[in-house]
């Protein structure tokens, strides 16, 4: 199933989720930390200041393997909404947004 996802992003985790996707660690995360990350990439800044992106997930209920290992640990108030093909968002880059919060 394709998921739009939003979520409340955990500013003061910034530099934690930085350090994970540059060094590989969520990446290599077994079934699912390349659509993780790739996600992440996709994900853009909403007008109410939350985070948006689609993700591929076979998980039931929804994210649950991708929210136990990564997501719960960045984003409060987590919603998905099931939709038919992966969409691209207009927004601000949430990568970039990341970067600036942690200093890079």
């Amino acid at each position: 199933m394709i998921y739009r996802v939003t979520g409340a992003f955990r500013e003061d985790m910034a530099a934690e989720l930085r350090r994970r996707i540059g060094d590989g660690s969520i990446a290599r995360q077994k079934p699912d930390g390349a659509e993780i990350v790739a996600a992440l990439n996709r994900a853009v800044m909403v007008p109410d200041g939350r985070v948006q992106w689609s993700e591929t997930c076979y998980c039931d209920p929804p994210l649950a393997h991708e929210r136990a290992t990564v997501l719960d640990n960045y984003f409060d108030a987590i919603e998905t909404e099931i939709i038919a093909t992966s969409e691209i968002y207009d927004g601000p880059s949430f990568m970039e947004r990341l970067e600036a919060l942690a200093g890079a």
